[in-house]
C-alpha cells in the first residue's frame, strides 16, 4: 500500500492546505481527498507541483507499506 505523507509535510513547512490548494491550482476538496489517501492515483503533474511547492522529493511525499502492516496500522485486519 501506497501512503500519502502529505500531513507531515504541510506541517514540517508549516504551510495549510488550504495554501498549498491555491498554489497548485486544485480544489481544498481535492487536496483533501489525497491528503486522506481517498483516491486511487494522482497525477505526476500534481506530485510534481506540490514538490515544487513544498520544496521537497516525492519520496517525501509517499511511502510504500506493506499490506499486513498497513492492516494493522490502520485497523483494517478481517
Amino acid at each position: 500500500m501506497i501512503v500519502m505523507r502529505l500531513d507531515r509535510m504541510l506541517a514540517d513547512r508549516k504551510v495549510s492546505s488550504k495554501e498549498l490548494a491555491e498554489s497548485i491550482g486544485i480544489s481544498p476538496v481535492n487536496l483533501s481527498r489525497i491528503k486522506t489517501g481517498k483516491i486511487s492515483a494522482i497525477r505526476f503533474s500534481t506530485l510534481e507541483a506540490m514538490c515544487e511547492a513544498l520544496a521537497c522529493q516525492p519520496g517525501d511525499l509517499l511511502e510504500y507499506v506493506p499490506d499486513d502492516e498497513a492492516a494493522r496500522h490502520f485497523g483494517l485486519e478481517g
